[in-house]
């Protein structure tokens, strides 16, 4: 639910109209280049919105970047490469899927206000009464705030407390939510005990039966 705690990127779908969003992110792929004619939301325009909005943090991991050159800290620059690597790796996003982001998620809300209707049929996350759900948002993310993720849980009114569990990560923007160390040390495995966790309770109920 993208109305909870409003960050600058839902504060910006807000205040612009859709018709914005169509004519000035939305390009056209040039020849010789693979999808060229395709109309996306370019990778490059996607990065550099992400890095406007922490220009500093950006600037400071880059002079840290060459201060461990210069100390010689081989291990700590790689570490630096790795991640800009990754992060730096990112594909442009069909037109279709972009606007439709934006118009349902972040404009009209439908999924949270019960309107989103998929093949003439309504979305009803009420109906669902026998999957695990698990959310997880970081304290420091700017771009999902906190609560826009855990709405899942006062949508899916069929579910019990039992199939229910919610996590914050303390330390973590959007990006290490699914990414960097800890996501590997402590997301990931709350999530596996998670899944380990119903799959046990799936079994002793089919057991009882």
């Amino acid at each position: 639910d993208a109305r909870l705690s409003p960050t600058v990127t839902n504060k910006l779908a807000e205040e612009k109209p859709f018709a914005w969003f169509k004519s000035t992110m939305i390009d056209t792929v040039p020849a010789p280049y693979p999808g060229m004619g395709r109309r996306v939301y370019p990778g490059f325009v996607q990065l550099y919105s992400f890095m406007s909005m922490n220009a500093e943090k950006h600037q400071d991991a880059h002079k840290q970047y060459l201060e461990d050159l210069m100390k010689g800290d081989g291990d700590a620059a790689e570490k630096h490469l790795e991640f800009y690597d990754e992060y730096l790796s990112v594909l442009d996003l069909p037109e279709e899927f972009y606007l439709q982001t934006i118009d349902y998620v972040f404009q009209q809300y439908l999924l949270p206000k019960g309107e989103l209707v998929h093949r003439g049929r309504p979305i009803q996350p009420g109906s669902i009464r026998d999957i695990g759900l698990l959310t997880v948002e970081g304290e420091n993310d700017d771009i999902s705030g906190i609560g826009q993720t855990q709405a899942a849980h006062t949508l899916c009114t069929g579910l019990s407390d039992d199939f229910k569990e919610d996590y914050v990560q303390p330390h973590v923007g959007h990006y290490g939510v699914f990414n960097g160390r800890r996501f590997r040390e402590e997301i990931y495995p709350r999530v596996r005990a998670f899944i380990r966790r119903q799959e046990a309770g799936l079994e002793k109920d089919r057991d009882a039966a």
